[in-house]
């Protein structure tokens, strides 16, 4: 897992998910071309250039038609999940049924929305509609023992980097083990049976690249293992269902858009409209940003937010970022952003932002939350602007009256780069600054320390506390080894996004 945040810490997670498609449809055809994958190499190639340009055509149309700016790269990726879903084929009328699958999904991401999100899966409600049509169905034919292996990697990777591990992990385990069960009596062994489910059956595709889409997952740790779990369930019982129009089976994409609309239940309350108040720079190169929402919005102490800040000329890394919340007294909301690098077309636009001016809080969501039980001692460790989600966590507790046992470790370029380090002395038990040099002014309840390793040998009782950390995967990896040495039994590390 370290491995992978290094390796892809900063690459935006559409492109990293666009990589993994296209190295796999590169594999399906070196396959094809060596006879592998019944298919031939030029259906494969036609096929792909329907999926992902009728995707990408209509998200531009629809765009245009809606006012608003189409984000390619997403409409790319759902080209591509298409292209592995439909039978890839010569015949004009097959292709002519991919291209109305991309329409479609094109069209539920402008069509089935709330709160500025759409709800369900495109690949997915696409393969769905097109069903229901009677035109064409899915064939999910990436689901093949040769493709296997790789799609496996591939899935591993898209799951560590969005970390949904352990959402992947309840899906496949409840698809894996009812699929077989369900192979049992017809003769397979258990190892038969076991090879068919991963490699003729798209739980690993479905997995890797469905379950884990942005936009439609719910923000809680728990209502992601529930949504897997049925998703899992639904995707193994081929259950036949009768209506008007015909008979339609629980299909893998069914249980896809099932699985949405849960997760829609359980996290839709959480959109409302933000109006900026005020910046605030807390530290050279890092600005505070203060919103008040529409309507009261709950943010538990160490959760982050999306955003979704509408400009012109958004980049590949579109309108839409995840930011911890450092503070959220008195109603309005704050996140604090690193502005001295505005590479990004989203920091340029929140530092463009004047007072009144509106965009919207698409969910809240995070688990990196203190212990319940406020007698269990907690080190937090944090690396520059990771620094924030233990302000509001420490604030929280002294507005409820909370006596914690809270030692923390702050590394900072410099004394004077470290935000917030003036209200962190005066409102956690112990703080440790990691800087190179020391600082010049002594902060009252803050001491210095040259090294990570020095300052963990400064803390008291490490192996008996709650360890959180928070930071860039580079500060995370320093950060593990010395928390390693000191006795830490088990971090707890925040979502990191590279915004």
């Amino acid at each position: 897992m370290r491995l992978v945040d290094r390796l892809t810490g900063r690459l935006p997670m559409y492109r990293l998910v666009t990589l993994c498609l296209l190295v796999l449809a590169a594999a399906a055809l070196l396959a094809s071309a060596l006879g592998g994958i019944f298919y031939p190499p030029l259906a494969l190639i036609l096929s792909g250039i329907v999926a992902v340009g009728s995707s990408w055509a209509a998200t531009r149309l629809l765009g245009i038609a809606f006012r608003m700016r189409p984000h390619d790269e997403s409409a790319v990726i759902t080209g591509l999940i298409l292209f592995f879903l439909f039978l890839p084929t010569l015949d004009p009328e097959g292709l002519s049924v991919i291209a109305l699958a991309g329409s479609v999904a094109a069209a539920s991401k402008f069509l089935v929305v709330a709160r500025g999100r759409h709800l369900l899966n495109p690949a997915a409600v696409a393969a769905f509609v097109v069903a229901l049509t009677g035109l064409g169905a899915a064939g999910w034919w990436v689901a093949t023992p040769l493709l296997a292996p790789l799609t496996a990697v591939l899935a591993l990777l898209v799951l560590i980097r969005t970390r949904t591990l352990a959402m992947g992990a309840v899906f496949f385990a409840v698809a894996f083990v009812l699929v077989v069960v369900q192979l049992l009596p017809f003769g397979d062994s258990v190892a038969a049976a076991s090879g068919v489910a991963l490699g003729s059956y798209p739980i690993l595709f479905l997995g890797g690249f469905l379950l884990t889409e942005p936009q439609t997952l719910p923000p809680r740790r728990w209502q992601r293992l529930v949504v897997a779990a049925v998703v899992g369930v639904l995707f193994s019982l081929p259950v036949g269902f009768g209506f008007s129009l015909g008979t339609f089976y629980l299909s893998s994409e069914l249980a896809v858009v099932v699985g949405n609309l849960v997760a829609a239940l359980l996290s839709l309350p959480r959109g409302a409209r933000l109006r900026f108040t005020g910046r605030t720079e807390v530290a050279p190169g890092v600005t505070e940003f203060a919103f008040t929402p529409e309507r009261p919005v709950r943010v538990l102490p160490g959760q982050y937010v999306e955003l979704d800040l509408p400009h012109a000329r958004a980049d590949r890394r579109g309108r839409r970022r995840h930011l911890t919340v450092v503070g959220a007294a008195d109603g309005d909301l704050r996140v604090a952003v690193r502005t001295s690098d505005p590479g990004s077309s989203f920091k340029r636009a929140l530092a463009e932002l004047e007072p009144g001016d509106e965009l919207r809080l698409t969910t809240v969501g995070g688990d990196f939350l203190l212990p319940a039980d406020a007698s269990v001692p907690v080190l937090l460790v944090g690396g520059g602007i990771g620094v924030t989600p233990f302000v509001r966590q420490l604030e929280a507790d002294a507005l409820a009256g909370i006596d914690r046992d809270v030692a923390l470790v702050y590394r900072a370029p410099s004394p004077e780069a470290a935000a917030y380090l003036d209200r962190l002395g005066r409102l956690a038990g112990e703080v440790i600054l990691v800087t190179p040099e020391p600082p010049r002014d002594s902060v009252p309840g803050v001491r210095w320390a040259p090294s990570l390793e020095e300052a963990m040998a400064q803390v008291e009782r490490v192996p008996e506390r709650a360890v959180f950390a928070s930071g860039s995967p580079a500060f995370l990896d320093r950060a593990r080894v010395a928390l390693r040495s000191a006795g830490a039994r088990r971090v707890k590390t925040d979502l990191f996004s590279g915004y």
